[in-house]
């Protein structure tokens, strides 16, 4: 969640305590269902990137029954337990991590790969934009070993100056590609998410974790000029659905507005005497005061007369 997002005002966030959602995230992967129907027919899925584990919990509730174990989660960090989810914690750069997904699948591929992993973002637009980059591939890779043909694969995608370099490489193993941005993302933040559709991997194309995807060759001259390839962007959710930039206000349930916790700013000076008033020291700070000897001062009159 960003940084603002425990704001309490910040209405999806309400909403995911509401619902029992672990994040509210969860709202992002609804909104582009119900735009791209992504679950229908889905048996298999995986959630990569899965901490604090959101996404996994709409995976399982809309794959599958909750005791059917067709989700499965992958991060490198553990998460707390889901009915219906298998946990791999594990590294998204590693074969061995691609053959346990396959295995809890009893080897069959899958039919959806989502991830909404981020880089701890720096605040510098470039630097983060070429870590989410590399996420992005490295979840491609991943999805090119476990997704089937003509599955679909969902992915966060920071949008930037090179964007286009990452939809022509998507564009290589889908037919279908759309940059989409829910209504629950803030405006504010530059994350969308890329929807492929259409798994279709060049012919004799052979998935290898060790060798980076952009390796492959294709004419980069078609990333420039009026025959680049351009991606269609799509908005999300209901227009008149919750603005996830604008702070709602805290209602109870009769309707009134929530207390609002006094501070110091609140309590401020409206009178000012006009007449001047003698300083006075409040007793408590006199009772608090050091007692000093009359030893002491005359030990102290006699110590400077010492150093004139």
């Amino acid at each position: 969640m960003g940084r603002t997002s425990k704001d309490k005002r910040d209405v999806y966030y309400r909403l995911a305590k509401e619902n029992g959602w672990r994040a509210r995230s969860a709202f992002k992967l609804l909104q582009l269902d119900e735009e791209f129907q992504l679950f229908q027919g889905v048996k298999r899925a995986v959630d990569l990137c899965a901490a604090p584990g959101s996404w996994s919990q709409v995976l399982s509730q809309k794959v599958g029954g909750p005791s059917s174990g067709q989700v499965v989660a992958v991060d490198l960090q553990a998460m707390a337990p889901l009915a219906g989810v298998i946990q791999i914690q594990g590294d998204i750069t590693q074969l061995s991590t691609a053959k346990e997904i396959i295995q809890h699948f009893e080897g069959c591929p899958a039919d959806l790969v989502v991830c909404d992993g981020a880089p701890d973002v720096t605040g510098l637009h470039d630097v983060d934009e070429y870590m989410q980059a590399q996420l992005l591939l490295a979840a491609l890779n991943i999805a090119a070993h476990v997704l089937k043909l003509g599955g679909c694969f969902v992915t966060k995608i920071f949008r930037g100056r090179d964007v286009s370099l990452l939809y022509s490489q998507l564009r290589v193993f889908f037919s279908s590609v759309l940059c989409a941005k829910p209504k629950s993302s803030r405006n504010s933040s530059m994350e969308a998410f890329a929807v492929c559709q259409g798994y279709d991997p060049p012919e004799g194309f052979i998935p290898d974790l060790t060798r980076p995807l952009l390796d492959h060759s294709y004419d980069f001259n078609q990333l420039d000029g009026p025959t680049r390839i351009i991606v269609p962007f799509v908005t999300c959710g209901d227009l008149s659905a919750y603005d996830s930039d604008r702070s709602y206000p805290l209602n109870l349930e009769d309707g009134s507005d929530w207390p609002r916790r006094s501070s110091p700013q609140d309590c401020s000076i409206n009178r000012i005497d006009k007449s001047p008033q003698p300083l006075t020291v409040p007793h408590c700070l006199t009772l608090l005061a050091p007692k000093v000897e009359d030893n002491d001062m005359n030990c102290s009159s006699k110590h400077v007369k010492d150093l004139q």
